[in-house]
């Protein structure tokens, strides 16, 4: 696998981001997981991608790898725009929190005080207005995983089937088939459904387009201009990755430059590495930006990074997303390595798989996105439109082994650091 680096500061044989602290140890580990990097991306086949490491206010370390298309062998660069998927869920959550933070709801109001269309759901366990938006911030509302859990006849001619609900009114219509599975609040049990229904509320509080909303709201404060929602503008569209399904040594490519539909709030984002970095920027914070503050306050991203419930499901065995024991937060996962905090998202679909890790304490960030997904399948699905691997499998996710690498190796250098 070929490395192609973004000019930087750091001397370092790999250009880690362990080495910004200057210390031969920190390059040491950073060779390490460099080479666990290299060996990753071979394994599974992975096509092109890019990741960032974000240390403090120190310039980031990027790092950009293979093709953007393979069709036209153009390489990935700076520019490359990916779709992000379920991170996107991370900038609901946090609009969510700003119009609570200006006063427009409560986390404890009811969902259906803001889409009333949710009393046709058929819930068992009891009212409807038990469902509070802090439930479908936590994934314990009891809504199903899919946002669209039905497909075409025929598998292998979908081309004319959109890859999710254009239209809210499609979802809407589905609701009197909807069931809630356990007792809203008493567990978790990761819901895009769920987030689809934060869209509406953010729509319907603010009067904007979930995108709008999103672009003036922190976007635009963050300084993000090649970042935008679904389908490419026109002047950014020579940018955007291609993305492929691996089954064998089998490559699919998934549908180009497609559009998210109505789950736009769940799973959207389109945005290039550095655009992101300004994100990990955000997120890690900087007293010192009084636009940070606009975007959200410090205190409120904090509450949104206090695990509230246990990320399992009852009476089925710990899965490699559960085994760790993390917790789910407001939008955000929340997991405990070695006595030290991280917080997290991924996100997978249309071939497009992403993993944003951060460390509070340390003010240290990373951002991984690539644009081929091993499904682990011996041959491939027949399957002709983007699908959103909802549940991926384990045993060739590299957001898992890489997250683990990056733990075990770059991260704990910034602290030792110090």
């Amino acid at each position: 696998m070929t490395f192609m680096s973004k000019p930087s500061p750091v001397a370092c044989a790999a250009l880690l981001a362990s080495c910004l602290i200057a210390a031969a140890p920190a390059c040491a580990q950073g060779d390490a997981f460099a080479q666990r990097l290299d060996a990753v991306l071979s394994q599974h086949g992975v096509v092109g991608g890019g990741i960032a490491i974000v240390h403090m206010q120190e310039p980031a370390t990027q790092w950009f790898f293979g093709k953007a298309r393979k069709d036209t062998q153009q390489p990935v660069d700076e520019e490359t725009s990916y779709n992000w998927a379920s991170i996107t869920k991370t900038m609901t959550a946090i609009a969510i929190l700003q119009l609570r933070d200006r006063g427009k709801l409560s986390l404890d109001d009811r969902a259906v005080l803001y889409v009333p269309e949710l009393r046709q759901v058929h819930d068992e366990f009891g009212s409807i207005d038990d469902i509070t938006i802090r439930d479908l911030l936590t994934h314990s509302a009891g809504f199903r995983n899919p946002t669209w859990p039905w497909d075409c006849e025929d598998a292998s001619n979908c081309d004319w089937q959109p890859f999710e609900p254009t239209q809210w009114s499609q979802v809407a219509a589905m609701l009197p088939y909807t069931r809630v599975a356990f007792r809203p609040g008493s567990r978790w049990s990761y819901s895009n459904l769920g987030y689809v229904f934060l869209g509406q509320v953010i729509q319907r509080l603010s009067g904007d387009d979930f995108e709008i909303y999103i672009h003036k709201n922190i976007l635009m404060p963050l300084g993000m201009t090649a970042s935008y929602f679904d389908r490419s503008p026109y002047f950014l569209e020579s940018h955007v990755s291609a993305s492929y399904l691996r089954a064998g040594d089998k490559l699919t490519a998934q549908p180009f430059n497609f559009d998210t539909g109505i789950t736009t709030s769940n799973s959207g984002l389109k945005a290039p590495i550095p655009d992101m970095v300004k994100y990990l920027r955000f997120l890690i914070g900087d007293t010192a930006n009084p636009r940070y503050a606009f975007v959200l306050k410090r205190e409120s991203l904090e509450e949104a990074w206090k695990g509230v419930l246990p990320v399992t499901e009852p009476g089925k065995p710990a899965t490699p997303y559960t085994k760790d024991a993390p917790m789910m937060g407001l939008g955000f996962f929340v997991l405990d390595f070695k006595g030290h905090r991280y917080v997290y998202h991924d996100g997978d679909q249309g071939g497009f798989s992403s993993e944003m890790l951060i460390d509070p304490s340390e003010h240290t960030a990373s951002i991984l996105a690539v644009n081929t997904t091993d499904t682990g399948a011996p041959a491939p699905s027949p399957t002709s439109h983007p699908q959103s691997n909802t549940e991926p499998e384990p045993g060739t996710d590299l957001r898992l082994t890489l997250r683990k690498a990056l733990l075990d190796q770059v991260f704990p250098t910034h602290s030792a650091g110090k």
